[in-house]
């Protein structure tokens, strides 16, 4: 068995990079971006009104109360998209509104709801200070500023700010298509009756959604029975659709796990196998003809784990994202972990809103219940005991 880390590192080394691909900024949501962009304009591009109202000479209103108002005359209006061609003079204004270029000659905007306006006039009931109410030229963003470095998920919150700047189109890192198998005799397809001994098959319901929310398009293929011709079948025609594939089940020491035999007869190469991690020993990696295989073992919660520690992480990797690991939210554990074993325990646990840690409830490999009610995962190293109170790190799994 080799550890986290080295099975990661050898897995990020095997895939290398996917190449780039220019997309339309409005399909690239949650993509990852392969250059650095810089901003084509200013933010604002010029001096705009803040508010709706009017556009001053701000020593024009010193000393202006709703008792003792200042009357200035409206010499224009200028709404949003338009320009206003004259200079604002000593005792005028011009009616503006949000957004609106701010005309020659004033310095600041009077809010409507500190006015009264009489035809022509306006009655301004509070003074203003120089440039209140102005968004400045370039004050947000300037041309030339990086908006976002090489490697940065498209947001978006980020894709309003890209086409803001003038971008229309990004390079971003090509989204690897990606396999989803489970073996198994024993499984069966939702909506069928169960005979003796059968199961509904769920691990393929769980890992497309996890492999979407990577950025990878996930193909899901037909069950797999266990025997090596069907394996060796169902892994040649996923290998022909797909960059990798993921497979969940067959993976164990079982005279009916045939996942790292039919990579075998492809003429693959098996990489690794064997983790130290619980759940999820029994994960396998390996390639043949330039596509790779992640074997992952069929106990769910196995799955789920060897997936979010091993499979997430090169998935983003591969795709060029500078963040690939779970976000982290420290908290207080509110009873013990213990970790009595040889192999690192990444415990299922949820935070609650105050930021106590519970377990999710049953560790086993097996217990879907525990797996469903977690938000987060945390690492316990061999032989060690977590006390309550203790502030421990949680990888959260629900704020991806």
């Amino acid at each position: 068995m080799i550890s986290l880390e080295e099975a990661g590192d050898r897995i990020g080394a095997s895939l290398g990079s996917m190449g780039t691909e220019s997309v339309a900024l409005n399909s690239a949501a949650g993509r990852f971006l392969a250059a650095e962009l810089h901003s084509q304009v200013n933010l604002p591009p010029f001096d705009n009104s803040a508010m709706d109202g009017y556009a001053v000479i701000a020593s024009d209103t010193s000393g202006a109360t709703s008792s003792t108002p200042t009357t200035l005359e409206i010499c224009g209006e200028v709404p949003a998209g338009k320009t206003f061609d004259g200079k604002v003079g000593a005792g005028e204004c011009v009616r503006i509104f949000t957004g609106s270029p701010i005309p020659s000659g004033a310095n600041a905007v009077v809010m409507q709801e500190d006015t009264e306006r009489a035809g022509e006039e306006v009655r301004v009931l509070d003074a203003v200070r120089p440039f209140e109410h102005i968004r400045l030229l370039g004050e947000d963003v300037k041309t030339g500023d990086v908006l976002a470095k090489t490697g940065r998920r498209i947001t978006p919150g980020l894709m309003n700010l890209l086409a803001a700047c003038g971008h229309s189109n990004v390079s971003i890192g090509r989204a690897p298509r990606i396999g989803v198998l489970a073996t198994g005799s024993e499984l069966r397809e939702l909506g069928h009756p169960l005979s003796g001994g059968e199961i509904y098959e769920s691990n393929r319901g769980m890992l497309a959604p996890l492999i979407a929310s990577t950025g990878a398009v996930p193909v899901v293929f037909p069950l797999v029975p266990d025997t090596l011709e069907a394996t060796v079948s169902a892994f040649c025609e996923a290998f022909q659709d797909c960059d990798a594939i993921v497979t969940s089940g067959g993976v164990s020491v079982g005279e009916h796990d045939f996942v790292k035999a039919a990579l075998v007869e492809l003429g693959g190469t098996l990489d690794l196998w064997r983790v130290l991690i619980k759940p999820g020993k029994p994960f396998a990696f390996g390639q043949v003809d330039g596509r790779f295989m992640f074997g992952l073992p069929g106990n769910p919660v196995s799955a789920f784990a060897t997936f979010m520690t091993l499979v997430r992480p090169a998935l983003l990797k591969w795709q060029g994202a500078e963040q690939t690991s779970l976000p982290v939210q420290f908290g207080e554990l509110r009873e013990s972990l213990i970790n009595r074993g040889n192999r690192r325990h990444f415990v299922r646990v949820r935070i609650q809103d105050d930021g106590g840690v519970i377990s999710a409830g049953t560790q086993a490999s097996h217990m879907l219940h525990s797996l469903a009610k977690a938000n987060g995962l945390v690492d316990v190293p061999p032989e060690t005991t977590f006390e309550e109170g203790a502030s421990v790190a949680v990888q959260r799994f629900d704020l991806d």
